[in-house]
């Protein structure tokens, strides 16, 4: 999403069964099933609507989407022969930030969200405002189960950047399915559309906005 972004932020969600990072990617998965979540999906830290092709790992560019939410999480274990070089290149230069965003990306494309929270939060020591990482930090904490978390990640981002798209996506689908404010995710959304008018998924962010308006008649 990201590159249901995020971005970047979970106990109050239990993680997916399967799922933005720091690349013009989209995290293109028709509502998928989180923690409840019955509608939309998260955008990764750069999006670039409708790409679904698979590319580069690289900080703040390139394209390359997340796999689909319901696909089967790998293992740290398992990604030793892709991370080998990678980490190899670590040791070479441990403050590589393309390095540290590509062994991030590696992890949470294939949903080992321990390990790519590690590596986006070595990268941001080095890149703090970097909105992409930022972003894709947030999602995989979300991802991991931890929702407050990925909305202080969003809002870190957001205060960066404050009308970043995905972002705001993002921080909608947290806000709504994991600490269950559908007046928080309506603004965030409200905020995205009035702030980019020519946003590409309005349609899909208009429904988002009537089923939380629904969500909120429907409290207690």
């Amino acid at each position: 999403m990201a590159k249901q972004k995020p971005s970047v932020n979970r106990p109050p969600a239990p993680p997916p069964a399967g799922v933005w990072t720091s690349r013009e990617a989209y995290l293109l998965a028709a509502i998928c099933l989180l923690c409840g979540l019955a509608a939309g999906y998260l955008f990764r830290g750069s999006a670039s609507p409708g790409n679904a092709l698979a590319g580069t790992d690289i900080p703040s560019g390139g394209k390359a989407p997340a796999p689909e939410a319901a696909s089967q999480p790998a293992s740290k274990e398992s990604l030793r022969p892709l991370a080998t070089p990678l980490l190899k290149a670590l040791e070479l230069d441990p403050k590589s930030l393309n390095t540290l965003v590509q062994l991030g990306n590696l992890y949470y494309d294939h949903q080992v969200y321990p390990e790519a929270i590690r590596y986006y939060q070595r990268a941001l020591e080095i890149r703090p405002n970097d909105v992409n990482v930022r972003t894709d930090l947030g999602t995989a904490y979300w991802y991991s189960g931890f929702a407050e978390k990925a909305v202080e990640e969003y809002q870190k981002a957001l205060a960066i950047q404050e009308h970043y798209p995905q972002t705001l996506f993002n921080l909608g689908i947290v806000k709504l399915e994991g600490l269950k404010d559908p007046e928080g995710a309506i603004a965030a959304w409200q905020k995205l559309l009035e702030k980019n008018p020519q946003y590409p998924e309005k349609e899909r962010v208009l429904g988002l906005i009537e089923q939380a308006k629904q969500r909120k008649k429907a409290r207690p």
